[in-house]
């Protein structure tokens, strides 16, 4: 899928991943003036100094480093693809010279732009690449790619840039090249207890109190046991933590991914908006043009968020057949093209990138008829893109059965209902947005009527 220019001349798009500017509403504005320490989902911090003094302290270490020292080759690789495509070059070279020179844009405690160019960009994300995230209670910033492009992103010419093809192409490459490093045993330098840093530490334990009960790993051991970052961040529940939802009656949907509800939508359309302020669902454009999409136009869909801290494994919400699955490419740093300068972003374009990111795409015909054909859908957000299917093509799977993960974190998904479908929804109390919280895994979050209500 190609997604060219032709709605974005004159635009400001893409959000920035900072949680104050514009004077739009921040999460501490939204929870009554208590600061939050993260972004919605935790994975950036909201206090835009933490994140300015993380940038800065990135760029310390990356100015230490020899003059002229080499590049990565799948970094240089993007680096002759920006300086040899002459539409690439322009908009990598406009992207940041259309940041405005001001705060709070792009600039450090001195007052000087922290990402002066496209080639200071390229020596960040070359860095990044041999490095896990840390923790950090004050700011947990799971983007750091994300983190150095916020403000270029919501320029008019990155907004051209990180929908361009080739561009998509070869960021797909760099992350691939981060996943082998994050899925080796280099990776678990972060894997400490350090007490400000590491994920077993005096902060984490305070931020995951219950992680030993929760989860399979040996306090005994170096690293808990763990292999590597991705063997961590895609951890398995102990037996019994997130038993399914009456498991033997059909009518009850279980929760697919240890998520807070986001959105309920009804009567979607095969095509709609979905680059406007409200970022309707478009069926057509979330399925990739798939033959089954028809049978989905005037359905529901159910959205919810995936967080930092939490388990990243996807599960069937029904007992059924896997009908098909589809891994689909896209974009790793669009956002909602109507949130301008996006404050908290790429959170608050949760709908709009359910028709443009990489996603995962799996359909299954539901035991209860009354449900029928279902599709599930785990989109990756910004770094956190690398979608597994763990499922096949003609495969039974109970209610609560492991689909597939996102590794290295986590992000958003859709469960997507026919119009024939009846859905009573228990959210347990709670308003989809923003600002809720998980639902546990296998945990009810449906009921399905027939087609009379009973």
């Amino acid at each position: 899928m190609r997604l060219t220019k032709w709605f974005l001349t004159g635009t400001l798009a893409i959000a920035a991943t900072i949680q104050l500017c514009f004077g739009l509403p921040s999460a501490q504005a939204e929870t009554g003036g208590k600061p939050l320490p993260y972004n919605v989902g935790q994975w950036l911090p909201s206090d835009q100094q933490v994140l300015e003094d993380w940038r800065a302290d990135l760029i310390r270490k990356t100015d230490a480093l020899p003059e002229g020292a080499p590049l990565l080759p799948v970094i240089q690789e993007f680096k002759e693809l920006i300086e040899n495509d002459p539409e690439l070059y322009m908009l990598f070279t406009q992207m940041f010279e259309q940041v405005p020179r001001k705060p709070p844009f792009l600039t450090d405690p001195t007052g000087m732009p922290q990402i002066r160019n496209y080639r200071h960009m390229l020596v960040l994300m070359n860095h990044i690449l041999t490095q896990a995230p840390e923790f950090n209670k004050t700011g947990l910033v799971g983007f750091p790619i994300n983190a150095i492009l916020d403000w270029p992103m919501g320029t008019p010419a990155g907004a051209s840039a990180f929908l361009n093809d080739k561009v998509n192409r070869q960021l797909k490459k760099i992350l691939n090249q981060w996943a082998v490093f994050l899925a080796s045993p280099d990776s678990r330098h972060v894997l400490t207890d350090d007490p400000e840093k590491g994920w077993f530490g005096r902060d984490a334990q305070e931020a995951m109190p219950t992680f030993v009960e929760d989860f399979h790993c040996d306090p005994d051991q170096p690293h808990y046991g763990f292999a590597s970052w991705d063997d961590f961040f895609t951890r398995t529940f102990r037996d019994g933590r997130r038993p399914v939802a009456e498991p033997d009656n059909d009518a009850v949907i279980a929760n697919a991914c240890e998520s807070a509800p986001y959105r309920i939508a009804t009567d979607v359309q095969l095509r709609d908006q979905f680059w406007i302020k409200a970022q309707p669902y478009s069926l057509f454009h979330m399925m990739d043009g798939d033959p089954l999409v028809d049978q989905f136009v005037g359905g529901t869909i159910y959205q919810a968020f995936l967080s930092a801290l939490s388990y990243h494994r996807w599960h069937s919400p029904v007992s059924g057949r896997i009908v098909k699955t589809r891994l689909i490419d896209g974009s790793y740093y669009a956002e909602s093209l109507a949130q301008g300068f996006d404050p908290a972003g790429p959170n608050e374009s949760q709908g709009y990138i359910t028709q443009v990111a990489a996603r995962a795409l799996i359909f299954i015909e539901a035991d209860n008829p009354d449900i029928g054909l279902m599709a599930v859908m785990f989109v990756g957000m910004a770094e956190v893109s690398s979608n597994e299917i763990t499922v096949y093509e003609g495969q039974h799977v109970q209610k609560g059965d492991q689909l597939g993960m996102f590794h290295f974190g986590g992000s958003t998904h859709c469960l997507i209902f026919r119009p024939e479908v009846n859905l009573e929804f228990d959210l347990h109390g709670q308003t989809p947005g923003l600002h809720s919280e998980n639902i546990p895994l296998r945990a009810r979050i449906a009921v399905v009527t027939d087609s009379q209500g009973e």
